[in-house]
């Protein structure tokens, strides 16, 4: 399985961006797809994720209301929607695919490589 973030770059606080993940290889185990972002010098941590269905979404607090997640299983995508962006949300923005519903960043097997989102005040 491989996955391709994009989407990222420099942005104003209260602006927004698109992100797309595009998954290729997709396996009949895999569950869904999530984001995690990580900030300069800390951990990774989640952010959305959905089932390939689309029944079961996932937020963390700190994004709920601003971003929404989707996909569009004809192209294999995933997007994430960010909204009234914030300076905090500055980032490098992971998708990874997982077999189970998880929001847990241990139970993702298949990782892309990171798009840099950076929101200036």
């Amino acid at each position: 399985v491989q996955l391709q973030a994009s989407g990222g770059g420099l942005v104003q606080a209260g602006g927004s961006l698109r992100l797309s993940c595009a998954v290729s290889g997709r396996t009949r185990s895999s569950y869904g797809v999530g984001w995690f972002r990580q900030p300069p010098g800390k951990e990774r941590k989640f952010v959305a994720a959905i089932s390939w269905s689309g029944t079961t979404t996932y937020y963390a607090d700190s994004v709920k209301g601003r971003f929404t997640i989707s996909r569009d299983n004809a192209k294999n995508t995933i997007y994430l929607e960010m909204n009234s962006l914030k300076p905090e949300d500055t980032a490098v923005y992971y998708c990874a695919d997982t077999r189970f519903q998880t929001t847990q960043i241990h139970e993702y097997d298949y990782w892309g490589q990171g798009t840099l989102v950076t929101v200036s005040s």
